[in-house]
This record gives structure tokens, sequence and C-alpha cells, in this order.
């Protein structure tokens, strides 16, 4: 099972015209669907709304200030939405909305929080569609553009696999559409990114959408950095999102610099030598190390001040540290929680945030 981002740019979504393809929306959902009828995770960041705000108020020619984009994006997300809603029932999947901006990713707490829900979606098998909360995002905590914001959540929720869709068929060595002469650069490896390379990068030439080919080599910067593989290429290509999961090779393939665990690990680790402690009974020491979460029954005493999100360490009966993670309640919170079972933790707090401590896939055993 491969856990997939895929980002829909509005020149994808549309087809090349001023409306949303219906048509061509329909296909990407197919894919999609069987993506996850073969057992693989998706999330979608889709651009479009303010194309579809556009539609719906026939095509009026605003000028191109924030206020009246926020406008537009607030229109056409619930038109976006519900198209994207019936043509996923057609094939019995549950669609999710979630609106984020860059404070959501840059706070700690907020990170959490949108990480857990994410994974909660995936568990249940929702698929989760994610767009820039354009309406209320002001340019300090705007992304920009969701190739971006593609790469941000493809690092959230640790994606194997982020598939950008555009009107090219990757990154080429120039603007094929000024060069005749250009040629497509199919793989990039782990070396850094060369001056030619994003000097090959050009702005949007459709005028549709916010983005160009700059913005999703920047994307796939950050995205490597995570340790996902990138792949660019074109959203019109038949069943290209499928082709990709069976290994084809389609695009622009741009390698990560670290594979995903190594760079949990080196997030994680960070904080071992924090004095931010949790100790043990031996129960739960060999629950941990048989590659269980960490539950409030088995704590029995908490060391130092922190706060949800912080990474800690997981100490023995011998006090000897044997893992370090994320902590999903703060201090304060589990000193009430320690020793309670799971099914306790609201009655304790008046709230919960799960029934985990410290959940399996935010930690590493030492």
């Amino acid at each position: 099972m491969l856990r997939f981002v895929l980002k829909f740019g509005t020149s994808t979504l549309t087809n090349g015209t001023p409306r949303l393809s219906l048509a061509r929306m329909a296909d990407l959902v197919r894919q999609i669907a069987q993506l996850q009828d073969n057992r693989n995770e998706v999330v979608l960041v889709s651009s479009g709304a303010i194309a579809a705000g556009r539609e719906v108020l026939g095509f009026t020619d605003l000028p191109k200030h924030i206020p009246q984009k926020q406008m537009l994006a607030a229109i056409g997300q619930p038109r976006l939405m519900s198209i994207y809603e019936q043509l996923f029932r057609i094939y019995d999947k549950t669609v999710s909305q979630i609106l984020l901006t860059r404070s959501d990713i840059i706070d700690r707490r907020r990170y959490l929080n949108a990480r857990n829900t994410l994974d909660a979606l995936l568990d249940q098998s929702v698929i989760p569609i994610i767009n820039e909360n354009d309406s209320v995002a002001t340019e300090e905590i705007r992304f920009g553009d969701n190739d971006n914001l593609s790469a941000h959540v493809a690092n959230l929720i640790e994606a194997d696999r982020l598939i950008l869709l555009t009107d090219q068929e990757g990154l080429y060595t120039s603007d094929p559409r000024l060069n005749s002469e250009a040629r497509l650069i199919l793989e990039i490896g782990s070396e850094g990114f060369s001056e030619e390379i994003w000097k090959a990068a050009g702005g949007s030439m459709t005028g549709l959408g916010t983005g160009g080919m700059v913005t999703k080599l920047r994307a796939a910067e950050l995205a490597r950095q995570s340790g996902v593989t990138t792949f660019i290429t074109k959203g019109d290509a038949e069943s290209v999102i499928l082709r990709i999961a069976n290994g084809e090779k389609c695009g622009t393939i741009i390698h990560p610099l670290l594979n995903k665990l190594e760079n949990r690990k080196r997030f994680l680790l960070a904080g071992q030598f924090s004095d931010h402690a949790l100790t043990v009974d031996p129960g739960a020491s060999r629950a941990l190390r048989k590659g269980g979460s960490l539950l409030p029954a088995g704590i029995t005493t908490v060391a130092g001040s922190f706060d949800r999100g912080d990474s800690i360490r997981v100490l023995d009966s011998n006090k000897k540290a044997i893992a370090v993670g994320l902590a999903n309640y703060s201090q304060e919170d589990i000193v009430k929680i320690k020793g309670l079972k799971s099914s306790e933790i609201e009655s304790a707090l008046g709230y919960s945030y799960g029934d985990e401590v410290i959940h399996r896939n935010n930690m590493v055993l030492l």
C-alpha cells in the first residue's frame, strides 16, 4: 500500500477552457477510485475554486485583487466540492473537505491536529479534498499556490508519492511552447537542482491558475527533502495516475533526498536529549517494542513541562530511554490521565485527542 498526494491544477480541471470540464474531472475521479480500490491511500489537493466562482457569476470581469479572488473562491468552493461529491458517489467513495492556511502547518498544535484528522480520514477510506482557505487567508498566512500546499501536505502525512498534474508533459530544458528544441527532463536524482533547471521553469501561460512550472519545482524541492518522490506530468494523458501507480515512468520524476523513515527519524530524534520524558511500566515497554502505541494506562511518571506536539522521551522502569515521539497531549493533561484506560480520557479531561498519548506513527524506538 502506498500513500499518494495528487494535485490538480486549474488548467487540468478546465481542460484549458474557462469552465470546469466535467468530462476531465470524471476521468480523474475514475482513476482515484481505482487507485483506492487497489489498496492505496489518496489525498487530493485541488485548485479550481476561483474558476468555478467565475463560472457561477457568468464570467463577470472583476479586478484581480485579493478581496475579489477571495470572493470568487468563497462562491466557487461549494460548487467544486458538490461536483467532486457527485462524481465520487458513482464509485461509492466518500469525500471530505479540508481548508488549510500556512498557520495550520507552522503552528505545532494545529499541525498535529491536521495530521491526526487526515490519518483518521484515511483510516476510514475517506478521500480528503484539500484547498487553501482562500476566502480568509491573508498574505502572511498564505501558501501562495496549491503546488506549495500539496508538498506541505505530502510532508504532513508522510506520503510516498506526490503527483503534480499540469498542462505540460513535465519539466523541459526550456519552454516547449517557445522553443521547438526543448527536451523533456525525465529524471532528477539526489543532486541539487542546477541553475539551468531553475531557468527552464517558466510561469503560467494559460492565465487560469496562480502557478507555473517554477512553483512545481519549488514544491518538488520541499517534497524531496521530506522523502517523497514527485512526478510532474500532463493531466490529460491517458490514465496517467494509474500508470504512475503501476510503476510506469511518466513526465519528470524527482527523487527524494531521504526515504520517509530516515526523514521522520531525523525529526523525532531531535527530541531524544530533551528533559521532557514519560516513564512507563514493563507492560507498556514490551508493547512499544512490539510496535504498539503508548497508552495512558502504562504511564507511571511525567517529567518536564511540554505542550501537545512536542517531542518527548519514553523511559522504561529503569529510567533507560527506549523511544522518542510526539506527545498527543500536554504535560498537564498526561498528569491527569496517566494510569487510566483510554476510554476514561474524555471523562478526565472533558475532551479527547485520541486513545494514544504517543501514536506509533509518531514514534521512533531507540
